[in-house]
C-alpha cells in the first residue's frame, strides 16, 4: 500500500476551504443584489390599500335621483336631466348627493375635505388644495375639480406624486353624480 502524500493532502484542504470562503461570501453578496433589485425596482411598486365604505342605501339615490330629473330642465335653479349630453347636468349638480357620491367611492380615504369628515392625507386637502391649484391654472374651480376627478394626472398639486388617484372615475361615474361631486367639493373648498 502506498502512503498518502502530505502534500497532496494539504492541496485538498486549501481547495475545500477555498470553494467555501466562494460560497460564504457569494451567497450573502447574492442575496443583498436581490434586496436591493427589490426594493429599488424604477419605482414601480404596487400598492394595495383596502378601504372600506358605508355606501349610501340604493332606493334612496335612485328616489332623489328621479325627483330631480322631473324637475324642467329651463329653469335657472341647478336642474339635471337624464339625457346624456345635457350640460346642464355637467355644469351644475346636488351638492346633498355629492357628499353621498364622495362617502361611496371612498374620497375620505385619502382627501382631508371638513364637510364630508374625512382626514386622509394620501391626497391633497380638498378644503383649500383646490381653489389654489385651480387659480395656479387659471381654471374656474368647478371646471379644475371635475378635471382633476376624470382626469387626476393633468395637474398634480405640489408635494404629492403621479399616478397615486385611481384613473377610473371618468368612467366609473355617472355625469349625475360627477356633476354632484363636483358641486359638493366646490361649495366646500376655500
Amino acid at each position: 500500500m502506498a502512503r498518502p502524500n502530505r502534500r497532496e493532502a494539504r492541496a485538498n484542504a486549501a481547495e475545500v476551504l477555498l470553494w467555501l470562503l466562494f460560497f460564504a461570501l457569494l451567497v450573502p453578496a447574492g442575496f443583498t443584489g436581490w434586496a436591493i433589485g427589490h426594493y429599488t425596482a424604477g419605482g414601480k411598486r404596487s400598492v394595495t390599500r383596502n378601504i372600506t365604505v358605508a355606501a349610501p342605501m340604493t332606493t334612496q339615490t335612485t328616489a332623489a335621483t328621479t325627483t330631480t330629473a322631473a324637475a324642467p330642465a329651463t329653469t335657472t335653479a341647478p336642474a339635471t336631466t337624464p339625457a346624456p349630453t345635457t350640460t346642464a347636468a355637467t355644469a351644475a349638480g346636488n351638492p346633498a348627493q355629492g357628499k353621498s357620491v364622495f362617502a361611496s367611492n371612498g374620497c375620505g380615504a385619502c382627501h382631508t375635505f371638513n364637510p364630508a369628515g374625512s382626514s386622509g392625507t394620501v391626497g391633497p386637502n380638498l378644503d383649500t388644495a383646490p381653489a389654489l391649484d385651480a387659480n395656479k391654472d387659471n381654471m374656474p374651480l368647478p371646471a379644475f375639480i371635475r378635471e382633476s376627478i376624470v382626469s387626476p394626472n393633468t395637474y398634480i398639486s405640489p408635494g404629492y406624486p403621479k399616478s397615486v388617484m385611481p384613473q377610473t372615475f371618468g368612467s366609473t361615474l355617472t355625469k349625475t353624480q360627477l356633476a354632484d361631486l363636483v358641486s359638493f367639493i366646490a361649495a366646500g373648498s376655500k
